[in-house]
């Protein structure tokens, strides 16, 4: 075996957990949507999500977070702030800053979605198993912590 082949035998387990973790967020995504109540969006829950943990957060910082870019989180925020989800308010420390909050009628969305979102994955339960997810859990999140860390 060549040098190569060696260092290509050793990426495809790489690139397949990748592969796998990719289509698995795809799948999941559109069962996720389906479920999601009055038009929302994977990505205006995930803000919505991220907001329940961090409850005072600018635009820029989250749009770091999500790794997307300023003017696609300005336009998730401006849809959220359209429902009543969100509030964008001016940052008393830097006058030309902003600061995104949650508001109660975006918690009681988040939550909703919550409870619709369950459902979705019952079926996945019940014909791979809990154990599954449960041993799986553990090893993703050191993966994620690492990647996480190393942006």
């Amino acid at each position: 075996m060549t040098n190569q082949d060696n260092k290509l035998a050793q990426a495809d387990p790489i690139f397949g957990f990748f592969r796998e973790l990719s289509i698995l967020e795809q799948l999941s995504r559109a069962r996720i949507e389906r479920a999601l109540p009055d038009g929302m969006k994977a990505s205006h829950f995930g803000v919505l999500n991220h907001l329940a943990r961090v409850q005072k957060n600018t635009p820029a910082n989250i749009a770091d977070a999500f790794q997307v870019t300023r003017p696609s989180m300005t336009n998730t925020l401006q849809k959220l702030e359209a429902k009543q989800y969100i509030v964008i308010e001016a940052d008393p420390d830097d006058g030309r800053g902003k600061i995104v909050c949650m508001t109660d009628k975006g918690l009681e969305a988040r939550n909703l979605a919550i409870q619709l979102i369950a459902p979705v994955f019952s079926d996945i339960v019940e014909n791979v198993g809990i154990d599954v997810f449960t041993s799986a859990l553990p090893l993703l999140e050191r993966v994620r912590l690492y990647m996480d860390k190393h942006r």
